[in-house]
């Protein structure tokens, strides 16, 4: 059965700083993670999805965190097909041509930057984001494929943005067939399904139902409040989904102001209630 852990999208963010959250002088990054880390027993890390981390960096993460302590860490834009700046490229790369050689080089460095959470224990696994441009097809599930093969001896989780690879009856053995954990979500346009793709992880993200989520600006298209019977929901899903795989990671990305670490701590109030002779510990239930 899952150890199921239930955290938020990244422990920075601004107006997460400005709620109040934080206790009274945790204003730097050691202690905001610290904290963060007695609440919750994972996070994901959305930065590296805008710029390459440094190995400084992620050791930094690692060591002001528990053991047991788990970071999903998105991939680099480039690695996911999505539009990336020049100026989020490494300098020395930027003249280069957008081919399969760059996105090599780039996922060697975005490989050594990860390395130290993996090292230490704490790499829940890479999240690799595909863009709503990538229909499904030949040519995708390709791109797909050769993501995979350069992160091919490491945990690997995919989300589809475009609804339609779930419409095809064929994605969730593509994702078993690559040994990729399947990525459900929750939004405003419906659930996607939650499947088991690997006997090891499986995600949901849960973004909030804005009604501004294919349209508003970033802030508008995740700001929801989670309701105690949108969460209720999903607990004959997380229940299923529990039964299948060794851990469960539950990520809320609903960022307004503290919003998703208070959806995290009511799911997981939830779950302990719904498991009452399960063993708890912050916010991780083993089901």
């Amino acid at each position: 059965m899952a150890d199921i852990l239930i955290g938020t999208c990244g422990w920075t963010d601004p107006a997460l700083l400005t709620s109040g959250w934080y206790p009274p002088g945790h204003r730097d990054a050691e202690k905001r993670l610290r904290h963060y880390a007695t609440r919750f027993p994972v996070v994901e890390v959305d930065s590296p999805y805008y710029a390459l981390p440094t190995a400084r960096t992620t050791t930094l993460w690692a060591e002001r965190t528990p053991p047991g302590f788990r970071f999903d860490v998105k991939a680099f834009s480039l690695l996911t097909g999505h539009s990336t700046r020049p100026a989020a490229l490494p300098a020395d790369l930027r003249g280069h041509r957008r081919d399969e050689a760059l996105r090599t080089e780039v996922w060697a460095r975005y490989a050594e930057a990860v390395t130290p959470l993996r090292d230490a224990g704490r790499l829940g696994t890479l999240l690799f984001q595909f863009p709503p441009s990538l229909t499904p097809g030949p040519e995708a599930e390709a791109f797909v494929r050769a993501a995979r093969e350069r992160a091919r001896d490491w945990p690997f989780a995919v989300e589809f943005r475009d609804p339609a690879w779930w419409r095809t009856g064929r994605t969730a053995a593509f994702l078993a067939d690559i040994d990729a954990s399947a990525v459900a979500t929750d939004t405003v346009e419906g659930m996607t399904p939650a499947v088991v793709t690997t006997p090891r992880l499986a995600v949901v993200r849960f973004h909030g139902r804005s009604p501004l989520w294919g349209t508003g600006t970033k802030e508008e298209r995740f700001r929801h409040t989670y309701t105690p019977a949108e969460l209720t929901e999903w607990l004959p899903r997380v229940r299923d989904l529990s039964r299948q795989t060794g851990e469960l990671h539950l990520l809320f990305n609903n960022c307004c102001g503290d919003a998703a670490p208070r959806a995290a701590q009511a799911m997981h109030d939830l779950l302990t209630t719904a498991f009452p002779h399960q063993q708890d510990r912050t916010s991780r239930v083993i089901a």
